[in-house]
């Protein structure tokens, strides 16, 4: 049964079943702002590669975190692409019984890219409304091995959060150490006084799928904050 599609200023919709096993989520469970109310984590924006990268072990953890997500009920928000990571994580989730919503823009849709069996893909015009319409969906943030888009929608989510635009907590997926020289960068920017040592805390490093899931859990319940540059 194909995806439900939703376009800016019109909206097929053919619902795909995902319940099984799980109570379906209502919108009411969520607030103004896209928020779980109660700070639960519901739903996961999974920020990763339209490639699978040359380490067998990126795939195989984005496996098992697609398996752990769905165990504990937490649905997947993510790019919408049908390819490498992305493609991975969403097939994944759904083969569980997870729910999916995809977020593409219109270009990347039209180059058939596009993950057409995903529970919910959401059509924008651009990249921006793209990781805007993803901050809105879900209740937090994590990063696997990727390139520069998805350092792109980490740095974003993480300087939004900084200037009070939200206060959903971010992570990185440290699979196979593929982040430490970027992890090392941003100790010697808290180090060189650009970050402070409190904002550079925020962003949660862990190369466990568990411990990563169970902190940004307990960081959804953080009120939101002042600058802390």
């Amino acid at each position: 049964m194909p995806s439900a599609v939703r376009e800016e200023k019109k909206e097929i919709v053919t619902p795909r079943n995902f319940s099984i096993g799980k109570k379906k989520r209502k919108s009411s469970d969520r607030g103004p702002l896209g928020r779980a109310i109660g700070g639960i984590l519901q739903r996961l924006a999974v920020y990763c590669g339209a490639n699978s990268g040359k380490d067998p072990a990126y795939a195989a953890t984005t496996i098992l975190l697609g398996k752990a997500m769905a165990a504990r009920g937490v649905d997947l928000v993510y790019g919408g692409g049908r390819l490498g990571l992305m493609g991975t994580i969403a097939d994944t989730v759904l083969a569980e019984g997870g729910q999916v919503h995809g977020v593409i823009p219109e270009m990347l849709k039209d180059l058939e890219v596009a993950h057409t069996g995903v529970t919910e893909l959401h059509i924008v015009p651009n990249m921006h409304e793209r990781k805007a319409k993803m901050t809105d969906l879900t209740d937090a943030f994590v990063a696997l091995p990727g390139g520069v888009g998805t350092m792109d929608e980490l740095f974003e989510a993480w300087s939004w959060n900084a200037l009070g635009y939200h206060n959903k907590p971010f992570a990185i997926l440290n699979i196979g150490g593929y982040w430490d020289s970027l992890i090392a960068f941003l100790d010697t920017m808290a180090e060189q006084g650009f970050v402070s040592a409190e904002r550079r805390k925020h962003l949660i490093v862990s190369d466990d799928i568990d411990d990563c899931l169970d902190r940004l859990a307990a960081a959804c319940n953080a009120e939101a904050g002042s600058f802390k540059w």
